[in-house]
C-alpha cells in the first residue's frame, strides 16, 4: 500500500509541475572558459571537455560576448549575465548527456 501511494504521489509531482521534474541543473564553476556557438547558445568548457551548453534565446550574443555567472549552479529559467545584462536561460544541457 505505502509503495502504490509513493508512485501515486510521484506520478501527481510530475504531472502537476513538469517544469520542476523536466529541468535540468549543472554546477558550472569548474568551468575555464567558454565558446559562443550561434547568437543564442553558450557552450562552458573544463580544460578541453564540453561540460554543458546553456540557451539564452532572448540575448543576442556575438563572438565576443563577455559572460558572467550570477550563480555557479544554474538551472533552466535562471539569470545569467552577457554583456552587462541579465539573460534568462531557457534550458541547460550536460555535456555527458547530449553532443554538442
Amino acid at each position: 500500500m505505502r509503495k502504490k501511494m509513493v508512485v501515486l504521489i510521484g506520478l501527481v509531482i510530475v504531472l502537476l509541475c513538469p517544469g520542476l521534474v523536466l529541468s535540468d541543473c549543472l554546477d558550472l564553476k569548474r568551468s575555464t572558459s567558454y565558446y559562443v556557438q550561434g547568437s543564442h547558445s553558450i557552450i562552458f568548457y573544463e580544460g578541453v571537455r564540453p561540460m554543458a551548453r546553456v540557451e539564452v534565446p532572448y540575448c543576442a550574443l556575438s563572438p565576443s560576448s563577455s559572460v558572467r555567472f550570477i550563480n555557479s549552479y544554474v538551472c533552466d529559467g535562471d539569470d545569467i549575465m552577457v554583456d552587462g545584462s541579465k539573460c534568462i536561460i531557457m534550458s541547460v544541457s550536460s555535456g555527458s548527456t547530449s553532443p554538442f
